[in-house]
């Protein structure tokens, strides 16, 4: 796995070892950044179940002004803090060793806000859902904010106009979809 782009273009990244994470792959990485690529530059970015970091810190190579990585497994964030100290990006980063639920409360603590959310959670076990809830009334997004999920290709978000989001669009892979998901504007906040 590489940054695909940006001040660190081409650095390898670690990875964690084992079948607890499951990186995302440089294809689907850069098909994702081309599709959020004007939205980065200049951007806050939440990278929630970060694993390696390695969609967070694409996002500090390619311009976003700091980036949030969130992990409760303390070797990936090991991981993400010797990733950040290779690209030389550490400056404009913070790791919360915590699950998601808890770090959003942190990031409420220090008034966070974000304009992009990711998370790439273990795949069929309802977390991402679990997240949207805590995060659809919370200070840290608004409607502005860019809510990137990623998720098995069966995974449902029929749920999400129910938190006062809209599916703004889907890109599917071979394996699992990318769900761009946005505030609604009549959403009571």
């Amino acid at each position: 796995m590489r940054v695909i782009a940006g001040t660190a273009r081409s650095l390898p990244l670690k990875t964690l070892e084992g079948l607890e994470t499951r990186p995302t792959t440089d294809r689907i990485k850069e098909t994702l950044f081309n599709m959020i690529n004007m939205d980065v530059p200049s951007s806050e970015f939440l990278d929630l179940f970060a694993g390696s970091g390695g969609i967070g810190i694409e996002a500090l190579s390619r311009g976003a002004n700091g980036a949030v990585f969130v992990d409760n497994n303390k070797k990936a964030v090991d991981i993400i803090n010797s990733n950040l100290a290779f690209t030389k990006l550490a400056d404009k980063a913070l790791v919360i060793n915590s699950d998601a639920n808890m770090a959003i409360g942190e990031c409420e603590r220090q008034n966070k806000k974000f304009d992009i959310v990711f998370m790439d959670p273990p795949y069929n076990k309802e977390y991402e859902k679990q997240v949207l809830k805590r995060i659809a009334n919370s200070s840290i997004i608004s409607e502005d904010t860019l809510i990137i999920v990623e998720a098995s290709l069966e995974t449902d978000f029929s749920y999400v106009t129910e938190l006062g989001m809209n599916i703004r669009k889907e890109k599917l892979y071979k394996t699992n979809k990318h769900v761009f998901l946005e505030l609604s504007q009549n959403a009571e906040r």
